[in-house]
């Protein structure tokens, strides 16, 4: 992996460099995000399926789901990372290494939502360039431990004259996740429809919920790969500004 990662990337290079980091890391990547996402999901269903009965237990799941939610992002910016530089690590050591970043994270996610949100309201144009600026702010706190303000500016002066290729990034990994995501609902809610018309509207109620559970699932287990692209992309930045790839050469040199 580092062979080949310590270079400056193309976009393309960069999603299969990701795409690889993903196979050879998916038990510890999987076992993350099920970890963490499980529960929340869980209720989060529970409470679909029992039509918002639940108010109270609505609102747990969610706050529940955006901290373990964070934990996650953490932990998997930990395993890539590690992979990345030739190491490994257990998903138990990413989660216990990620969890004291979760309040800078929670505090850096209200911060980077904020900042894209008046960006939009002014124009779609100053929104996007918020958002490819800020891209790689997480991996950047996380493994520079930063706080969120140096994290973001971090990111900010990393992304400068590269945020175009950030965009494009960005869009080929949300199609990436979406599809999988509407091909599995779609097929669930269309032999949902064909069994109620057949007069299993049960049958059909079921096969509807199925395809949400699963489509559910299934966007989970694909959502390391946006944090692999996002700290590949990170790295990629630091080789081509500053020289990231001859200073762990320098290192491994120096430790031979």
């Amino acid at each position: 992996m580092t062979a080949v990662a310590l270079r400056p990337l193309s976009v393309g290079e960069i999603l299969d460099a990701s795409f690889q980091v993903y196979r050879r890391h998916f038990g510890a990547l999987a076992t993350i995000v099920l970890v963490c996402n499980g529960l929340p999901m869980l209720l989060q269903i529970y409470n679909s399926a029992s039509g918002g009965a639940h108010p109270i237990l609505a609102v747990c799941a969610m706050l529940l789901g955006v901290i373990l939610g964070l934990v996650a992002t953490g932990a998997s910016v930990f395993v890539v990372s590690e992979s990345y530089l030739g190491r490994s690590i257990t998903a138990r050591e990413a989660l216990a290494r990620a969890t004291p970043f979760v309040v800078p994270m929670i505090l850096v996610s209200v911060a980077v939502g904020l900042v894209a949100f008046l960006g939009f309201l002014l124009l779609v144009i100053p929104g996007l360039i918020a958002i490819c600026g800020l891209a790689v702010t997480i991996p950047a706190l996380v493994v520079e431990s930063l706080n969120p303000t140096n994290a973001m500016g971090r990111s900010w002066n990393l992304t400068r004259g590269h945020r175009l290729r950030m965009l494009g990034l960005f869009i080929v990994i949300f199609i990436l996740l979406v599809v999988p995501y509407l091909a599995v609902m779609g097929v669930f809610t269309a032999l949902g429809a064909i069994a109620s018309a057949g007069g299993a509207k049960a049958v059909g109620a079921g096969l509807l919920l199925l395809g949400v559970v699963l489509a559910a699932v299934t966007q989970l287990l694909l959502s390391p790969l946006y944090q692999a692209a996002l700290v590949i992309a990170y790295y990629d930045l630091r080789v081509r500004k500053e020289g990231f790839d001859l200073e762990v050469l320098a290192s491994s040199l120096q430790a031979a």
